[in-house]
């Protein structure tokens, strides 16, 4: 399995991210030397792409078989696109709190630690639909690494779309999140400029 191992600092950095959006507290207190040349079109596409594909941690080749999903349904391919990414069990479970980052919320599923609907599942592209039960198994819920998560996004904002039973490691997927509900800040339309080329 291909593995990014960028530094995630550097590589938020590079693209003019703030690493909160990817549950990081922490900030990097370099500067990138960059001339101030002006960005070609082209140039603005990729790394809006590049931004989404880090964000939701895609590799290449799986986000473009997002993309040809997301044309193949009814509606804007732009929006699609965000709420394919958005509805992957390892985001929703970064989202519900049960995970500090995106990264950690696929080991937590390759270690087969969650449920879908009371099965258990290792893969952390999972797509979940509306009505879908998402849970911690139970043998795993007082050990110390789930505490530990939880008192680390106690704060967290859990978005509209999903119902969380904190306490019982429990959450729901009640409907797909609109695009105002996906605070990301990816301009998908430039994505799909990039793909339509």
């Amino acid at each position: 399995m291909a593995v990014n191992r960028v530094p995630v600092l550097k590589r938020c950095r590079s693209l003019g991210l703030d690493p909160i959006y990817l549950g990081i507290d922490k900030k990097s207190n370099r500067q990138l030397n960059r001339r101030s040349r002006k960005m070609s079109e082209y140039g603005m596409q990729l790394r809006e792409k590049q931004k989404a594909k880090f964000i939701y941690g895609v590799l290449e080749k799986p986000f473009r078989n997002y993309y040809d999903k997301a044309k193949q349904m009814k509606g804007m391919t732009g929006t699609n696109l965000m709420i394919l990414l958005e509805t992957r069990v390892d985001n929703v479970l970064f989202r519900m709190g049960f995970a500090r980052t995106r990264r950690e919320a696929r080991q937590i599923i390759s270690h087969k630690l969650v449920q879908v609907n009371g099965h258990p599942i290792n893969i952390p592209s999972f797509g979940l639909s509306v009505g879908d039960v998402i849970e911690v198994r139970e043998n795993k819920r007082d050990s110390v690494r789930f505490k530990d998560i939880l008192e680390t996004t106690g704060g967290r904002l859990v978005p509209a779309w999903l119902e969380v039973d904190a306490e019982n490691f429990k959450g729901t997927v009640k409907a797909l999140p609109t695009r105002e509900e996906i605070d990301v800040p990816v301009d998908e339309v430039q994505i799909v400029e990039l793909y339509s080329k």
